[in-house]
């Protein structure tokens, strides 16, 4: 490769580079120290960034995580955040919100929704006004994996001017 043709090579790579838009902030309040350092870090990192994506494996405490970032969001910024998961996931949700010291109201329809940390299931997602929310979590996120899915195409319009938005999944 001589000539400066790996030189060219590199710039052209270099050009190509995207940036990460940090559309988040940098909480004031302490991180949850029922979390784990490497949790902790997870919810800083994804705070900063506002729009992120936690691929975590399985037992590494993906759901205290989303739940320590979503308290954040709504501590810094008033307004409520919604989880979307799949059916069963709403109630242990909830327990593991007591766990973590993170209030979590578990709701089918807008009438639910309380200040703070709301949950509910995709199905339900046409029974909810994502205007209300600054936040949205999808938890098992990996049920967006198909391009043009119906859930996948509802969840992105319904939320695509939601300013603070997580995607968790063990299998990304």
């Amino acid at each position: 490769l001589s000539g400066g043709h790996m030189t060219d090579y590199d710039a052209f790579l270099k050009s190509k580079r995207k940036s990460p838009i940090l559309a988040g902030f940098e909480t004031t309040e302490p991180i949850n120290p029922k979390l784990f350092p490497f949790q902790r870090d997870i919810v800083r990192w994804a705070l900063r960034r506002g729009r992120a994506a936690e691929f975590a494996g399985c037992g590494l405490g993906k759901t205290a995580v989303q739940l320590e970032w979503a308290r954040h969001v709504h501590g810094q910024t008033g307004g409520n955040v919604l989880i979307l998961a799949p059916l069963m996931v709403g109630p242990q949700t909830v327990g593991e919100g007591r766990k973590f010291d993170v209030p979590v109201t578990m709701c089918r329809s807008q009438a639910d929704v309380k200040p703070g940390v709301n949950i509910g299931n995709y199905e339900m997602l046409k029974h909810f006004d994502p205007s209300a929310f600054v936040g949205m979590v999808a938890d098992e996120s990996s049920i967006l994996k198909a391009f043009t899915g119906q859930t996948k195409r509802a969840l992105v319009n319904a939320f695509r001017s939601t300013p603070y938005k997580l995607c968790c999944t063990a299998t990304p």
